[in-house]
């Protein structure tokens, strides 16, 4: 592409493919926002518990619902995909992983594990609901 001087516009976005573990970066801050809001739930949970059985009704109503299932679901997934994100980081900090074929080996790791996580917490917390 060029602009009108003729000289080529410089990559962005829709054009340069960012790298796996660049995108996980970005995943990480997303999922550390994520996580604030979606305490942000639990809280509402634990100070309706707290408060009166009404308003406890209240947050289990909407907490048990499909919408809140999936909030929750979400919460669980950000949060652990925020931790084996955050052990990776700690393996790096340690100066270790930094080869590419370990990184991208890192990448599955990671999010092979935030879902066996995710999926085995929620298989055994619905089994005892």
């Amino acid at each position: 592409m060029a602009n009108g001087s003729g000289r080529p516009l410089s990559p962005h976005l829709q054009v340069y493919k960012l790298p796996r573990t660049a995108l996980l970066s970005i995943t990480h801050r997303i999922t550390g926002v994520g996580l604030a809001v979606g305490t942000l739930l639990l809280t509402w949970w634990l100070v309706a518990a707290a408060t009166s059985p009404a308003a406890y009704e209240r947050a289990q109503h909407f907490i048990g619902s499909f919408f809140g299932l999936l909030l929750m679901f979400g919460w669980s997934l950000a949060l652990y995909y925020h931790l084996c994100n955050g052990i990776r980081h700690l393996v790096w900090d340690a100066g270790k992983s930094f080869e590419l074929s370990e990184a991208e080996r890192g990448n599955q790791i990671v999010i092979g594990a935030a879902a066996v996580l995710t999926v085995l917490t929620w298989v055994i917390g619905l089994a005892v609901w």
